[in-house]
């Protein structure tokens, strides 16, 4: 148990026990205090075991989420459970958090938000990407005013990864695709920045051999004269960064990405020495003058500090669902516009405008 002095331990179970669950939720949930990972629903207890000995197992998600035990339901499922698992748990009672993408599209993610109100139970997405040393240096240049007014901001989640692997990710199921996979990150990081686009256009493209869904994904967000630049791809083996921010004052690029994922995904605790540290300075341009500046250190833990605090300080919800919202209504509108070849505005009602806002 983490009991604090805030009351006792929020009972948690995670749902889904492979690459997600696996690296990301369970050892940030078990880094909090005031967390208590006491479930795991997967197929394979084994796995579970071996990770987590002594952890309760079960095989059915919606016996784990009914659980009367259980405060807090965490989902890290493939993208096509999302919906039908918060629902259940919901209803059941739970708070919710749901691994991005939130759901399939706008209808389920309406619908949860709902539901959530209704039942007033607290619905979040686990946006993690909000708390890595990449993007929040950047942030913190273009908050200071350092670049002065921004026009030009590009963002990649590049990787190398030529051969097409037997996972759900790749397959053609709803949700799957590198869009879906990784836009997520990229949308809510430049909609935390910069606001709702005023409209977009969208490229996605299969590259691989073999490849089902789309594994390269090119996405422009407008904002007046301002273009936000999304991009990932597959088969990139270097020679891009991270981001790139081009303003009316000076420039900065920042080459390599957090490490959080690559030191959780090494065995390595969070919160342990050197967690989150970042050693790839951010490089500013002005004029001929070029600096190097430390990039802060990331720590996703604070995602799940925050929810800890919603549910038992009176904290905010650290992603409240109209912000989940609004990157769903981006992966959906991007997805319409790779389709059509057209520029397609937000599908966001005026209410749902004025809720951002």
């Amino acid at each position: 148990m983490n009991d604090t002095a805030q009351g006792p331990a929020v009972r948690t179970a995670l749902i889904g026990y492979g690459f997600s669950g696996r690296t990301f939720h369970a050892p940030l949930i078990r880094s909090i205090a005031g967390l208590d990972l006491a479930l795991v629903a997967s197929s394979d207890a084994a796995k579970v075991q071996a990770d987590l000995p002594g952890m309760s197992v079960m095989a059915d998600p919606l016996q784990a989420i009914t659980d009367p035990a259980i405060e807090l339901v965490v989902i890290a499922t493939p993208n096509s459970s999302h919906a039908p698992l918060a629902r259940a748990a919901l209803a059941a009672g739970k708070h919710v958090v749901v691994d991005k993408p939130f759901t399939l599209d706008l209808h389920e993610a309406r619908a949860l938000i709902a539901l959530a109100e209704e039942r007033g139970r607290l619905l979040s997405v686990f946006h993690n990407r909000r708390w890595d040393s990449d993007y929040l240096g950047v942030k913190q240049l273009i908050d200071a005013g350092t670049l002065g007014d921004v026009v030009h901001f590009e963002s990649h989640f590049d990787r190398f990864r030529p051969e097409v692997r037997d996972r759900w990710r790749e397959q053609a199921l709803p949700g799957s695709g590198v869009w879906f996979d990784l836009g997520p990150h990229l949308v809510d990081q430049a909609l935390q920045l910069f606001g709702l686009p005023e409209s977009l256009q969208a490229n996605l493209a299969v590259q691989r051999s073999g490849g089902q869904v789309d594994d390269w994904a090119h996405v422009v967000l407008n904002y007046g004269a301002r273009r936000v630049i999304l991009h990932a791809g597959m088969v990139v083996t270097g020679g891009t960064a991270r981001f790139t921010v081009h303003g009316t004052e000076a420039s900065v690029v920042k080459a390599l990405a957090d490490r959080q994922e690559q030191q959780l995904l090494a065995g390595i605790t969070p919160g342990a020495p050197g967690w989150g540290e970042d050693g790839d300075d951010l490089r500013l341009y002005h004029g001929d003058e070029v600096r190097s500046l430390p990039t802060p250190a990331g720590d996703q833990r604070n995602y799940y500090r925050a929810i800890h605090q919603a549910l038992r300080g009176g904290g905010a919800n650290p992603v409240p669902p109209i912000q989940a919202l609004a990157v769903m209504a981006v992966i959906e509108a991007a997805a319409q516009a790779a389709a059509e070849g057209r520029t397609m505005p937000l599908p966001l009602t005026g209410a749902e405008l004025a809720a951002w806002s």
